[in-house]
């Protein structure tokens, strides 16, 4: 049976948790799983320090395949120059130096997109048409048997305790997709709650 860590918003920077990072990273060496997924802010004000400190973090977590994808706190929203015209240079280099990925495991396919947007809906992201045709691509050759997984940082639809925030724009119509694709899971941070949602 696949087992799979979820992390989301470490934010390393002012309002990183060094116990709560801490506890994670004993929790990923007992939990022993076979993946490991990130999906997103790594950082709180996308500053080179703040990439340093979590790609060293991300360096003490088992050495098992690990799925990323960035966040809108991982853009620099105040450097406006980089914003526009470099975004996603840190992230780049220290920690991935793709934006949307696959993972092929014996028992799942995991499908990363990146739901940042760095010129305009910063705060709640967005999906591109590409984004939802990278998904198709990607469980094309998926076995019967494999668990469908697409990670994005932000959500598709509200914790039950927060329906008033916002989603992604056009959210349901990657939702009628990804129900096309058959996808078992969707993996994502952002509302900083932990919680199990039905897209039904």
């Amino acid at each position: 049976m696949l087992s799979l860590l979820h992390i989301s918003d470490l934010h390393f920077g002012p309002h990183y948790l060094p116990d709560v990072g801490e506890a994670v990273l004993r929790a990923a060496v007992t939990l022993e799983p076979d993946i490991i997924v990130a999906s997103g802010d790594f950082t709180q004000r996308a500053k080179p320090r703040e990439y340093e400190a979590a790609q060293t973090f991300l360096a003490r977590l088992p050495p098992v395949p690990l799925v990323v994808t960035p966040g809108n706190h991982d853009i620099p929203l105040y450097r406006v120059m980089e914003r526009l015209f470099t975004p996603y240079d840190l992230y780049r280099q220290h920690i991935s130096k793709d934006l949307d990925t696959v993972l092929r495991h014996p028992a799942a396919v995991i499908a990363a997109i990146n739901s940042t947007s760095p010129l305009r809906a910063i705060t709640n992201g967005r999906i591109r048409s590409r984004q939802l045709d990278f998904c198709s691509q990607a469980f094309a050759g998926a076995s019967e048997q494999a668990v469908r997984i697409v990670v994005a940082h932000h959500h598709f639809a509200p914790a039950p305790d927060y329906e008033h925030s916002q989603t992604l724009p056009r959210a349901k119509r990657a939702l009628d997709r990804f129900v096309d694709l058959r996808v078992d899971l969707i993996l994502g941070g952002h509302l900083h709650r932990a919680y199990i949602g039905n897209s039904l």
